[in-house]
């Protein structure tokens, strides 16, 4: 995008209503969104997201992103069951559906793009409560996954059949990327106001949630006698030689408690009790000498596990402090209250039952914004020759599909 675009984009961007999920005025929305989310990708790729992170900051649009994508939460658990439930709920397309489930993988992984810069979370202000009380939801369900690959969907949410495997296949990425955003949120524990930090340390218990991912770690599994680790958007078998290696997001795991745990303030404010003891200490068995080579700073981690074993902390200073308490998701609940079945009625009739030519249009919208190019833009694997494998930068110009390095 060039930048005139960019800001065209990010001022465009705004709160919607719950019951307007997947009309047009909301599709346009989500154009936007998912037009800042590649560009922000491809930016961070060159190290040149700046502008777009200023864009967002001073356009004060960190708070509105993280409204809709609570909001888009709310309809998937609130809204899309009543939806099912309708007798007179057969969509024609699943495209309107599909738009409005992705919508929230869109929004946190443009977040996820930008919370790297201390800016971004310090323009969240008080939204930014909101948002951990969203990522633990998400990690709180990544920590109820079984063992072997399986994601765990929430009981309330039950698509149509078609649509069940993608759904639970973005939600498990979404989990992945909120795992992102909070560790991202936990490198700012300086600078995070009082309230942030006793809701990650006392409300949400985030360091033995974590230490629940370190055991269990859902991106792993073994299928048919063979380990399989999920890594940039796909499950692939680990060969032997690579099976000690730490993925991107044991790291982040790894970050965030070495930021909960070693910070100052974090160690004043966190009850250390016998529970809480007992869970960071299973953390030992993990920091093997391999796991510490690749990830040096997990000695200072070590010492402090060692030296908690052997100490009883002091408990947490009892200071009188006027807790503030998230938001957004509260008004929208409390705004919708009583009017779900409502709402999915309206949205039957307005929204997910398409004529012909809104879908025609909409695809060839979308068409434009998914263009081709873009697509191999985003891929995180480069295109290999067919025949010999290496990495080919020609394309057949007849099928548009076959690469080659050489004729």
């Amino acid at each position: 995008l060039l930048p005139a675009e960019a800001e065209a984009l990010v001022r465009a961007l705004q709160g919607t209503e719950l019951r307007d999920a997947g009309g047009q005025g909301w599709l346009r929305q989500h154009e936007c969104v998912e037009k800042l989310n590649m560009h922000a990708i491809l930016s961070a790729s060159t190290g040149q997201e700046q502008l777009l992170t200023e864009l967002l900051v001073s356009y004060a649009k960190i708070p509105v992103l993280i409204g809709e994508l609570i909001s888009v939460e709310i309809w998937k658990h609130k809204i899309f069951p009543m939806l099912c439930r309708l007798e007179d709920f057969k969509p024609r397309s699943t495209f309107p559906i599909y738009m409005v489930l992705h919508h929230e993988a869109s929004i946190i992984n443009l977040l996820e793009t930008v919370f790297f810069y201390k800016e971004i979370c310090e323009s969240a202000e008080d939204s930014l409560l909101d948002l951990i009380d969203y990522c633990h939801r998400k990690l709180t369900l990544l920590a109820a996954q079984s063992t072997n690959g399986q994601t765990v969907t929430p009981a309330v949410f039950v698509p149509p059949q078609e649509l069940q495997k993608q759904a639970e296949t973005m939600e498990f990425e979404i989990s992945l990327k909120a795992l992102s955003v909070l560790r991202f949120i936990t490198d700012q524990v300086e600078s995070l106001p009082l309230s942030a930090l006793t809701r990650m340390l006392n409300t949400h218990n985030l360091p033995c949630l974590l230490v629940e991912l370190v055991e269990h770690c859902p991106w792993s599994c073994r299928e048919a006698g063979k380990l399989k680790k999920f890594e940039n958007g796909a499950w692939h078998v680990v060969p032997p030689e690579d099976q000690v290696k730490m993925t991107k997001l044991d790291g982040q795991v790894w970050l965030a408690l070495l930021n909960l745990l070693l910070s100052p303030e974090c160690q004043r404010k966190y009850h250390f009790d016998g529970f809480n003891k007992s869970q960071l200490l299973k953390l030992r068995a993990f920091l093997t000498d391999v796991l510490i080579d690749q990830l040096p700073n997990l000695v200072e981690l070590q010492r402090f596990l060692s030296h908690l074993a052997v100490t009883e902390p002091a408990p947490p200073k009892k200071d009188l402090v006027l807790e503030q308490v998230p938001i957004i998701r509260d008004y929208i609940l409390k705004k919708n209250a009583g009017k779900w079945e409502a709402i999915a009625k309206h949205q039957v009739k307005r929204v997910f039952s398409p004529t012909e030519e809104e879908l025609e249009f909409q695809a060839r919208r979308w068409a434009q914004t998914y263009s081709l190019d873009m697509m191999e833009a985003l891929a995180p694997n480069k295109p290999r020759c067919g025949a010999c494998g290496t990495e080919a930068a020609k394309r057949c110009s007849r099928c548009r599909n076959e690469w080659y390095c050489t004729r």
